[in-house]
C-alpha cells in the first residue's frame, strides 16, 4: 500500500517509513504521529515532541530515532521528553533534600564512624546496582514499562501488581510525610531563631508546610514540568547544605574533643543499628525508578543508566560532606535536624532553613507524582494545564491528598521512626528484595549459576534486614509514644 503525502495547513510533510507490527502500523510524520489500524482501516492523530508521545490514549507500539518498537502504555502525564540530565538532576534532588541535615544524628550518631563511612559507600554501591538492575528491565517483553507495579505486574501477575502498587504507595506516603514534617521543622527553626515564645507550636508550622506544598502541587502538572524548577532546588541545596557545613566546621575547629562513644544498653544498640541500617537504605533510593525513567528521551535504558551514574558519584558528594561534618563537629551530641545545632549568625541560619523548606516543596512534588500521575490518567486530565476541568481537579484531589499527609505528619512527628519504618516496610522490598528477584525472572535463561546465587543471595539478606529493621522501627515508635503525645511540639 502507498501512503502519500500530506499536507496541513500549508505544510508538506515528508516522506515517512512503514513498518508493519501484526496489527498495527506506525507512521512517524516530523512533529506529527500517525496510527493506521489494519483491520479498521482508519488513521488516528496523536501528537508527537521531537523524542517522546504526550498526552492520553491507549497503548500504542512506537519506533523512536531507529529504536526497537515498544509499547507504551496510557498516561496522562509527559513521557518519553526529558534529557538524562535533567532525569539526573531529579535523582540527585531526592538524595539531596532536607533530609541530608538528618542523617549526621540518625546515622552516624548510632553507627559511629567506622559503621557509618562504611555503611554509607555499601549502600551507595548496593543501591546503585539495585537501581541499574530495574532500570535495565524498564523495556521488557516489547512494552516500556512507566510504573514499577507494571513491571511487576508483567513478570508476576496481577497479584503481584496490586501488591508492588501498594507497597509503593505506602513507601511514597511515609517519605511524603516525612517532608512535610521537615518543611514544618525548617518554619520552626525560623521562628525560634527570632523570639523565646511557644506560641506557635510543631503542628502549626507543619500545617503551613502542608499549604505550601498543596500550592506549589496544583501549579505543576506533571514530573516533567519541574524543569527549571529543578536548578531552583540545586540552588536551595547546596545552599544549606554549604551553610550546614560552614557553620559546622567553625564550631567544630572551636569545640573541645567531642565524644563518639554509641551511647545506649547491648540490646538497645542493637535496635538502633539495625534503624540506622533502614536510614541508610531510604537515604539513597526513590522506589519509584521506573516512574522517573518514563520521563527520560529514548534511548531510555543507557540514559537512564548515565542518570544513575550521575545521582551515585557527583550527587551523593554534598550528602557525605554534611553527613560526615556535622557528625565530626558534634558527635554524639548531635541533632536529627543539623540545622538546630550549628552555631552562627542568625540571618545566615534564617535563610539556610528558608531554602531548606523551599527545597522541600520541590522534592515532596516529585514522590508524589506516581500518585498524581495514576489520578490523572483514571480521571483523563489531560490538554492545558490551566483549563478548569483540570485545575479544579488538581486543587480538590491533590489538596485533600496533601491534606490527609499533613495531618499524620502533625499528629506523629517522630522522623527518624518514619524514615526506619518506610525503609524496613517498602524501601528494602521495592529497591532490593523486588529488583533482584525480578531480574531472576526476567533473565534466568541467561544468567549462570553463580550469577543466579548472588541475586537469591540479595533477595534473602535483604529479606532479613528488612524484618529486623520494621521491628526495630516498631520499637521506636512506641517508646517514642510513650515519651511525646499526639501533635508533639519537638
Amino acid at each position: 500500500m502507498e501512503i502519500p503525502k500530506r499536507e496541513e495547513k500549508g505544510v508538506a510533510f515528508g516522506e515517512f517509513t512503514f513498518q508493519q507490527r501484526e496489527e498495527e502500523s506506525l507512521f512517524l510524520l516530523g512533529t506529527e504521529r500517525e496510527l493506521f489500524t489494519q483491520e479498521e482501516g482508519e488513521f488516528g492523530v496523536g501528537m508527537e515532541y521531537e523524542n517522546g508521545v504526550v498526552g492520553a490514549g491507549p497503548p500504542k507500539k512506537v519506533q523512536i530515532d531507529g529504536h526497537l518498537a515498544v509499547e507504551i502504555p496510557e498516561t496522562a502525564h509527559q513521557i518519553s521528553h526529558d534529557s538524562w540530565f535533567q532525569v539526573g538532576f531529579v535523582l540527585t534532588t531526592g538524595i539531596n533534600s532536607a533530609y541530608v541535615l538528618g542523617y549526621s544524628g540518625t546515622i552516624m550518631v548510632p553507627l559511629g564512624w567506622i559503621g557509618g563511612v562504611l555503611g554509607l559507600i555499601l549502600a551507595t554501591a548496593f543501591s546503585l546496582y539495585a537501581n541499574s538492575l530495574v532500570a535495565k528491565l524498564h523495556e521488557f517483553e516489547g512494552k516500556r514499562h512507566i510504573r514499577y507495579r507494571d513491571l511487576a505486574g508483567t513478570i508476576y501477575g496481577r497479584k503481584a501488581y496490586s501488591l508492588t502498587w501498594g507497597l509503593q504507595y505506602v513507601n511514597l506516603f511515609m517519605i511524603n510525610v516525612g517532608y512535610i514534617i521537615l518543611a514544618g521543622q525548617a518554619l520552626k527553626a525560623v521562628y525560634v531563631l527570632f523570639t523565646d515564645s511557644h506560641v506557635m507550636k510543631l503542628p502549626y508550622f507543619i500545617t503551613l508546610a502542608g499549604i505550601g506544598c498543596g500550592l506549589f502541587a496544583m501549579s505543576i502538572p506533571h514530573l516533567s514540568a519541574l524543569r527549571f524548577w529543578l536548578g531552583f532546588s540545586t540552588l536551595f541545596s547546596l545552599f544549606y547544605i554549604l551553610t550546614a557545613l560552614t557553620l559546622a566546621l567553625k564550631d567544630g575547629i572551636r569545640a573541645p574533643p567531642r565524644d563518639y562513644s554509641i551511647a545506649g544498653t547491648t540490646s538497645s544498640r542493637y535496635f538502633s543499628t539495625i534503624g540506622a541500617i533502614a536510614n541508610l537504605v531510604f537515604a539513597f533510593n526513590t522506589g519509584m525508578l521506573p516512574e522517573i525513567q518514563a520521563t527520560v528521551r529514548p534511548p531510555v535504558v543507557s540514559n537512564m543508566m548515565k542518570a544513575l551514574y550521575f545521582q551515585f558519584t557527583v550527587g551523593v558528594l554534598p550528602m557525605y560532606a554534611v553527613t560526615f561534618v556535622g557528625y565530626w563537629a558534634y558527635g554524639s551530641n548531635t541533632s536529627t535536624y543539623l540545622l538546630n545545632s550549628v552555631g552562627g549568625p542568625v540571618w545566615v541560619k534564617t535563610m539556610a532553613n528558608i531554602a531548606a523548606f523551599l527545597q522541600t516543596l520541590i522534592a515532596l512534588h516529585i514522590f508524589a507524582s506516581p500518585m498524581y500521575e495514576y489520578l490523572d490518567t483514571k480521571y483523563n486530565i489531560k490538554g492545558s494545564a490551566l483549563a478548569f476541568r483540570n485545575l479544579s481537579f488538581r486543587i480538590v484531589v491533590r489538596g485533600g491528598y496533601l491534606a490527609i499527609i499533613t495531618f499524620i505528619a502533625a499528629l506523629l512527628p517522630f522522623l527518624g521512626d518514619f524514615m526506619s519504618l518506610t525503609g524496613a516496610l517498602s524501601t528494602f522490598p521495592l529497591t532490593f528484595i523486588l529488583a533482584n528477584h525480578m531480574y531472576l525472572e526476567a533473565k534466568k535463561n541467561k544468567l549462570t549459576f553463580i550469577q543466579k546465587s548472588w541475586h537469591w543471595f540479595n533477595v534473602c539478606f535483604f529479606g532479613f534486614l528488612a524484618v529486623a529493621a520494621a521491628i526495630s522501627a516498631l520499637r521506636l515508635i512506641v517508646e517514642d509514644s510513650e515519651t511525646y503525645h499526639v501533635f508533639a511540639d519537638l
